[in-house]
């Protein structure tokens, strides 16, 4: 339990401030497109004997890069290099589980499993965390202007294209750390659920860093103890959890939005 704690915390603030930049850009198909396209690189990892984290990680930034080398071309859109990729990597994987004829053994990476964290994925959740968080807090100005006003950060001489692909490239990371959490399915919640409920809050976007990685961290511990006590799977539990966060932070925000005084 302590060492799944750790993990939920490191994970729910990386993709909480990630989120936050997922939202403002309106981008919330690419951490459910990612995510997905980390299974072939799972299978094979397991196939082969190698550390499934280190899969998964490997095909996420793989398709990280690919999307941006595909949306920097003028003839395709973002979002149609995204559904491309998604669907053809997702395939693969399903393909290669249907060759191995076993679906059972892949059910914690697909829907999450959150106390089963080792020792050494604990240390690479905190390594990831440590350098996507890093990342944002060095580039922070050019991933902030880039996401307002991409046109005028062009004008000042910004390589947007550079930025969106660092963008994409933490997102990768952080997807990856979230599938430990709640898996392959449920991971893009992590990402635009917190960050939504923020966006409700604040009206800046550090305020919305803060308050959706608290929204991320309680939302995480609360599911963990549900998943414990309950004996219910752990990634649904924090991923309904957060759903009533953000339910609860909805209803607080159109309250408080009747009730202000019409001009």
């Amino acid at each position: 339990m302590r060492s799944a704690i750790a993990a939920i915390i490191l994970i729910g603030a990386t993709c909480a401030v990630l989120g936050s930049f997922v939202v403002l850009r309106r981008m919330a198909f690419i951490g459910d497109a990612i995510a997905h396209t980390a299974l072939p690189g799972v299978v094979i990892a397991y196939l082969n004997g190698f550390n499934l984290f280190f899969g998964a990680l490997m095909a996420g930034v793989l398709t990280a890069l690919g999307i941006g080398w595909l949306s920097n071309r003028e003839e395709l859109r973002e979002d149609t290099a995204i559904g491309i990729l998604f669907t053809g990597m997702f395939a693969l994987g399903v393909l290669i589980i249907s060759k191995h004829h076993s679906f059972r053994d892949f059910s914690a990476m697909l829907f999450g499993d959150i106390l089963g964290v080792t020792p050494l994925d604990l240390l690479l959740i905190s390594i990831i965390a440590c350098i996507t968080l890093l990342t944002v807090a060095m580039f922070y100005k050019e991933l902030e202007l880039t996401s307002f006003d991409p046109t005028f950060s062009t004008v000042i001489g910004l390589r947007v294209h550079w930025v969106r692909n660092l963008l994409l490239v933490l997102l990768a990371l952080a997807i990856v750390t979230g599938i430990q959490a709640v898996g392959v399915i449920l991971t893009s919640a992590l990402l635009i659920t917190p960050a939504a409920a923020a966006s409700l809050m604040c009206r800046n976007l550090r305020g919305i860093m803060i308050a959706g990685s608290i929204v991320s961290i309680l939302s995480g511990i609360a599911g963990l103890y549900v998943s414990f006590y309950q004996g219910v799977a752990s990634g649904a539990a924090i991923v309904l959890c957060s759903t009533a966060m953000f339910a609860i932070a909805f209803a607080f925000s159109t309250a408080a939005h009747h009730s202000k005084p019409e001009d």
